[in-house]
This record gives C-alpha cells, sequence and structure tokens, in this order.
C-alpha cells in the first residue's frame, strides 16, 4: 500500500506538470497523511537539513567551476588542443570531440557543461566541412555524458551525499569505465567516419601544436590537481570543488584575461541559479527520503523483491531495465535523489558493493540523458546546433547502443569498476 501510494502521488504530479522538486515534497505530505504523522515544522526542518550539508557544498561549486571555464577560454583551449593533434585524421573532428569530451569531464563533472561547450564550438566546424549533421550531434552529446563518469562528478556528490557512500572512491571508480566509453565511442565513429568518407583536414604543424599545448597548458593543470589532491588525500572532494573554482577563477581573470568583471557578475549569477534549482531539489528529496524511511519502504520493496534479491546478477539486470525505462522521463538528479534511498538499501541486502552499485546507478543514470522523450543532453545539443530533435536521435542511436553493451559488460564483470579501486586503496 505504501510502494502505491508513493508511485501513485509521484508520478501523477509529475504526469499534471508539478515540477520534481514539488512532486517529492507532495509526496512526503502523502506520506504524512498515510501514516497519520502530519507536521509541517518537521517537513521543513528536513528540507532545510537537505541544504546543510558540507559535502554538497561540492555542487555549486563545481557548477561554478563550469561556469569559469567555459566564460574563460580554458574549454575553448582544450578544444583547440585536442584538434591540433587529432583534427587531421579522417573524421578528425569527430576524434576532437571525443578528445576534449575527456579531458573536459576530468574538470567540471557536468554534461551539460561540457556538451554546451563542445556544441558551441565544434557543430559549426562540423557543419562547415560537410559532416552528418545528426551523427555528429549524437556523438557530442555521447561525448558529454562522460562528464558524469570521470571524476569530478555532481552527480556522483549527489548520490554519495544521498546514500551514504565514499564518495572519493565514487570518484576514482569511474577513471577507468570513463576511460572505455572514449574507446567506445573511437570505435563506432571510426567506423561510421570510413562509411560516410568523411573529409580531411590539414595537418597541424609541430611548431603550433607546441604554441597549442603552451597555451593550454594551465587549462590541462585541474585535473592534475584535483584527482591528484583526492589520491593523495590532499583534500575532500567539497575542498576539491573549491579548488577547481578557484583555479578556473585565476586562470580566466589573471592568466587568460578573457574574463571581465562584468563577465563574472554573469558567471556568478548562472551559477546561482543552477545552483539554486540543483538545491531546492536536494532539499525536497531529503523530506521524501526521510517519510520513505519513516514508513520502512525499503524493507516492505525488499519484501516484494525477495527472490531476487538472493541472485546479485538477477538484481542488478532486473534494476538497470528499470533505471533505464525510469531514464527516459526523468533527469539524472532527480533519479538520484528518488530511487537511490530506496535502491542502495536493496542492493547492500543482496550484497552488492555500494561503490560498484552507486556507479552503475549512475552510468545509467547518464544513459537516460542519451534517450527521448525527456533527454536533457539531446537537448542541449539541438538547441545550441539549431537541429530538429529527430536526425539527432538517429545520429545518437549507435554510440547509445554500444553504451549499453558496455553497461552489460559492467553487470556481468563488477571487477571492471572494483579491481582499480583495489589498486588504488
Amino acid at each position: 500500500m505504501t510502494i502505491a501510494l508513493f508511485l501513485l502521488v509521484l508520478f501523477a504530479a509529475m504526469t499534471v506538470g508539478v515540477p520534481i522538486a514539488f512532486a517529492l515534497m507532495l509526496t512526503a505530505l502523502a506520506l504524512m497523511v498515510h501514516l497519520d504523522f502530519f507536521d509541517a515544522q518537521l517537513l521543513a526542518q528536513n528540507v532545510q537539513a537537505g541544504f546543510d550539508s558540507f559535502p554538497l557544498l561540492a555542487v555549486p561549486f563545481f557548477i561554478l567551476a563550469g561556469e569559469l571555464m567555459n566564460a574563460g577560454g580554458l574549454s575553448r583551449r582544450i578544444i583547440d588542443l585536442a584538434r591540433a593533434f587529432v583534427g587531421h585524421i579522417p573524421g578528425g573532428l569527430g576524434y576532437v570531440a571525443i578528445a576534449a569530451s575527456v579531458m573536459l569531464a576530468s574538470m567540471s563533472g557536468s554534461a551539460i557543461a561540457d556538451t554546451a561547450a563542445l556544441a558551441t564550438l565544434l557543430l559549426p566546424m562540423m557543419r562547415q566541412q560537410r559532416y552528418p549533421e545528426g551523427t555528429s550531434a549524437g556523438l557530442i552529446a555521447s561525448g558529454g555524458i562522460i562528464a558524469p563518469i570521470i571524476p569530478p562528478s555532481m552527480p556522483m556528490v549527489i548520490y554519495g551525499v544521498t546514500t551514504n557512500t565514499s564518495i572519493s572512491k565514487l570518484f576514482l571508480a569511474g577513471i577507468v569505465p570513463g576511460l572505455l566509453m572514449a574507446v567506445s565511442l573511437v570505435l563506432v565513429w571510426r567506423r561510421i567516419s570510413r562509411k560516410e568518407q568523411l573529409p580531411v583536414a590539414d595537418k597541424t604543424s609541430w611548431a603550433q601544436r607546441r604554441a597549442v599545448l603552451s597555451s593550454s597548458i594551465w587549462a590541462l593543470f585541474m585535473p592534475v590537481i584535483i584527482i591528484g589532491g583526492l589520491r593523495l588525500g590532499l583534500f575532500t572532494p567539497t575542498e576539491a570543488a573549491v579548488v577547481a573554482a578557484v583555479y578556473a577563477l585565476i586562470v580566466a581573470m589573471f592568466v587568460y584575461r578573457e574574463l571581465s568583471v562584468a563577465g563574472l557578475y554573469r558567471v556568478f549569477v548562472d551559477a546561482a541559479r543552477t545552483t539554486g534549482v540543483v538545491m531546492f531539489l536536494c532539499g525536497a528529496a531529503t523530506a521524501a527520503s526521510y517519510m520513505i524511511t519513516l514508513a520502512d519502504l525499503p524493507n516492505e520493496l525488499a519484501g516484494v523483491m525477495g527472490p531476487l534479491l538472493q541472485n546479485p546478477y538477477l538484481f542488478m539486470v532486473v534494476v538497470a531495465v528499470f533505471l533505464l525505462a525510469v531514464g527516459m522521463v526523468m533527469d539524472l538528479t532527480p533519479t538520484i535523489l528518488i530511487l537511490a534511498p530506496v535502491l542502495a538499501p536493496l542492493a547492500a541486502k543482496a550484497g552488492i558493493d555500494p561503490v560498484y552499485f552507486g556507479f552503475v546507478f549512475i552510468f545509467i543514470g547518464c544513459l537516460g540523458l542519451l534517450t527521448p522523450p525527456v533527454g536533457t543532453v539531446l537537448n542541449v545539443v539541438a538547441g545550441v546546433g539549431g537541429l530538429r530533435m529527430e536526425p539527432v536521435i538517429r545520429g545518437v542511436m549507435p554510440f547509445l547502443l554500444v553504451y549499453v553493451a558496455m553497461l552489460a559488460l559492467l553487470i556481468g564483470f563488477p571487477a571492471i569498476v572494483l579491481q582499480p579501486l583495489k589498486w588504488m586503496f
């Protein structure tokens, strides 16, 4: 009964167009009434508690770091660097997009910010060289979702706070799979570029490459500082976010000098707006999570899914299919906030490593960013490139299919995620 009420209120509210945060608040209220435990003050306290979290401070600072990178020229220099070294290969701009995706992912942790930067700079070049527009947009979108996988990652911060999972371990768990994502994109793009006989750009001279490398060296130091500091224990993920934001600010204003005081004001405003949305979501989700715990929803669900908990692989397959379906209609952050507190305890009962489950949860959520009708990253690419959604959806399908194959590999062989963690800890 409690499960049915939870799902009914949540999806009914979303169906009629209620924003996710308010839908979560309505769900918490419905559970309170159902348990005969209505208390407006308690609800407000839980919403406030959702904001009052030191680890969650990483989110606004990583958002700010991403905005500073795009406005201050760091993102553009990373793309220029990739273009200088691999742009001359047949279909070279596609390889540029993949290489730049990996480098940007190690700096910002935001799929939307990275995708917007890549689409703004690369789509006009691809259009000029007569690349297939839908496939080009699909590749950029597919590269953009590497951002939440390779550290630093805002979704991993939110998941870690929501489920009390080690954020540092989640960060490090994403390195190898993130690189495998890039390799899979290279293989698919290589086949597409040969089939389409895409044009070849002029090769950049070594003198030009040295100049581009010299210009981008300050941007390249950012992931070294973040990942190196986390690995050596010099700072926590929250402190790493602050370091990233301060470093991006210094480089943008005083090294590259592409960010003025007026521009800095606009960056702060944009970052504050995004932060407000995310933090309100976290507060509403905390209130809903409190009522979910009070209603003993995880144990009730465990009773329903009892047979699956005896077989971890079967449990992971069922959860993967469920999350893929949810990802088609819900964005990544709400998916984490709503479902992670319910599914993570079940995974623990099934004997699944919490870091491994958390990573797979986020990976599947990222695939949802590429699937219609919501497809947030697809909408970003289509909006920036002025494209209709239909060709973008067709163009992303080859890359999405190889990601689904990779998901099957991760479920079948958990060591891909867990073994690197054993080496690092």
